[in-house]
């Protein structure tokens, strides 16, 4: 990584939003089990040594082995929808796909993006089995987790107006696994 991206980037680390109830779940989940992350400060869009303005990562999480995950938690609930209940969203923006494939690019070999989808649980239905739920503040979490590299090659745009993207569900379900099994703390 060149070191002006290096020294920008360092500026960056701070602590993760916490007005944001899915990033405070999630850094609660990894604190708990003792995982090691640095939380990024998403307060101010890097940039870098080009002038080119990247998306901040929401964590940087090392998991045992030799893949270091830059996370990206994407706060969703499940179901989500008042009429029309829909389980699996998981869209995200053109911007998380190119900032994150940059960030996999510039942290180099042994760094994977990766999408945590923090549901927050409305009903009785759940994307995990209970067990693997997380209570913070009152409410359930599942986090469910997929590479960027699987997200990347099978989402397709649904919103041209928004710039989104998501993966159908089915193929969402396939490739996208409990954070806990990623993480290896099973």
């Amino acid at each position: 990584m060149p070191a002006d991206t290096v020294t920008n980037f360092v500026v960056a680390l701070a602590m993760a939003n916490r007005d944001n109830h899915y990033e405070a779940a999630f850094e609660e989940y990894l604190r708990i089990r003792g995982v090691p992350y640095v939380a990024v400060d998403e307060a101010r869009r890097s940039l870098l040594g080009d002038g080119t303005s990247l998306k901040s990562l929401d964590f940087i999480v090392s998991a045992p082995g030799k893949t270091t995950w830059l996370v990206d938690v994407k706060g969703r609930r499940f179901p989500s929808g008042d009429v029309q209940k829909q389980y699996w969203k998981n869209w995200s923006t053109r911007d998380d796909l190119r900032s994150l494939a940059q960030w996999e690019e510039l942290f180099g070999a042994g760094f994977r993006g990766l999408f945590v989808f923090a549901y927050d649980v409305l009903g009785n239905r759940a994307p995990l089995p209970a067990e693997q739920l997380f209570e913070h503040r009152g409410s359930l979490y599942g986090f469910v987790a997929v590479a960027l590299s699987d997200y990347a090659g099978g989402a397709h745009p649904i919103s041209p107006r928004w710039d989104t993207w998501a993966m159908p569900a089915g193929a969402f379900r396939r490739l996208a696994r409990p954070l806990e099994e990623l993480l290896k703390l099973k």
